[in-house]
């Protein structure tokens, strides 16, 4: 006999078991029991992520289609920040509390953002062109067993629930193997860009001491993980930088692209200290501080090469002038980009 509930109200679990010792790679649960809610009940109250409203995050793309096409469905509250509703919570994309009501029409969401009226038209017709997002590495390097091997002390600074990444605190964590110059011993090292006593720092660390992605052996373009730089403030994010190949970073940093050339790394720095990139990044940056991928989904990808349609030697003001033209913002949208954003220094 199968059983129907009036009401279904809930705050279901986010995520199943962690695969490795990345907490990011979580798989979601969350949508699995929307949907069995929504089965059982013609009226459902749910708190979950919110990642699903912009068509990012882990759940299926199919699936995120389906929910925000659901004439039945609607926001009830969106929380950028979850301390907001959770304290001392963070998680990526916010939180969301959805209402359905299978008797009435309440939706469908289709959209959701905190974009203003003015650039809702560009990023509804561009949502799903490639972005930006698309070539952020988060997650950077993480320690191999060879460094514990050699130096056995170390092993006990690192607690297990935090996994083998390279977090903020590492520099003076596992200090005797994070070293202010490099030596010349006949290793190779790799140059890790971090934070000590809370300002920015570098330390090498030996290659055979280290599981690095392909971005360290190419030229990126770093930011911030995190930065005091919300959409209110009009700056949005903080001043990039380019890196070398041979350069790897902790979870304090992020990078953008993965570079033959310095010069297209140095294309890429220049897009994203416009005003155009900043202000796409805003729509669902909000008043987070976070930079993670998932924030810049509706920042439009670019050719950074010598046959782009954008010339990068110009100034960024005059590449932001292109960008408006490329992809015919109206006047309205060009005025709330000039007058909202912060130029960057």
């Amino acid at each position: 006999m199968s059983k129907k509930f009036d009401v279904v109200i809930g705050n279901p679990p986010y995520q199943d078991e962690l695969i490795g010792d990345n907490e990011t790679k979580r798989p979601p649960m969350y949508h699995l029991f929307m949907d069995a809610a929504f089965e059982i009940s013609k009226q459902t109250v749910l708190v979950t992520p919110a990642r699903f409203l912009s068509n990012a995050g882990q759940t299926p793309r199919s699936w995120n289609q389906k929910i925000l096409a659901d004439e039945h469905l609607r926001v009830a509250l969106f929380a950028p920040e979850s301390s907001d509703i959770f304290p001392g919570t963070d998680i990526d994309g916010g939180i969301v509390v959805t209402y359905r009501d299978a008797t009435r029409t309440i939706g469908p969401i289709g959209h959701h953002s905190h974009v203003p009226p003015a650039l809702k038209e560009f990023i509804v017709t561009n949502v799903s062109a490639p972005s930006l997002a698309t070539t952020i590495t988060e997650h950077p390097c993480s320690w191999r067993p060879q460094v514990f091997a050699d130096h056995p002390d170390l092993k006990g600074r690192i607690p297990a629930s935090s996994g083998l990444r390279l977090k903020t605190n590492t520099f003076k964590r596992m200090a005797e193997v994070c070293l202010a110059s490099e030596p010349d011993d006949g290793h190779s090292y790799v140059q890790i860009l971090g934070r000590l006593n809370g300002k920015r720092a570098t330390r090498w660390v030996r290659r055979d001491y280290l599981e690095t992605p392909d971005v360290v052996d190419a030229f990126k373009v770093i930011i911030a993980s995190a930065d005091g730089a919300a959409a209110q403030s009009g700056r949005v994010l903080g001043m990039p930088s380019v890196a070398a190949p041979g350069t790897g970073f902790t979870q304090t940093y992020l990078a953008i692209g993965q570079f033959d050339s310095k010069a297209e790394a140095e294309a890429c720095a220049k897009y994203v200290t416009t005003k155009f990139a900043r202000a796409m990044l805003s729509a669902l940056k909000a008043n987070s501080k976070h930079n993670s991928a998932i924030r810049w989904n509706y920042v439009p990808m670019q050719d950074f090469g010598p046959d782009s349609d954008i010339d990068w030697s110009r100034s960024v003001p005059q590449i932001d002038q292109q960008l408006y033209a490329k992809y015919t913002l109206d006047p309205a949208a060009i005025s709330f980009i000039e007058t909202e954003i912060e130029a960057l220094a």
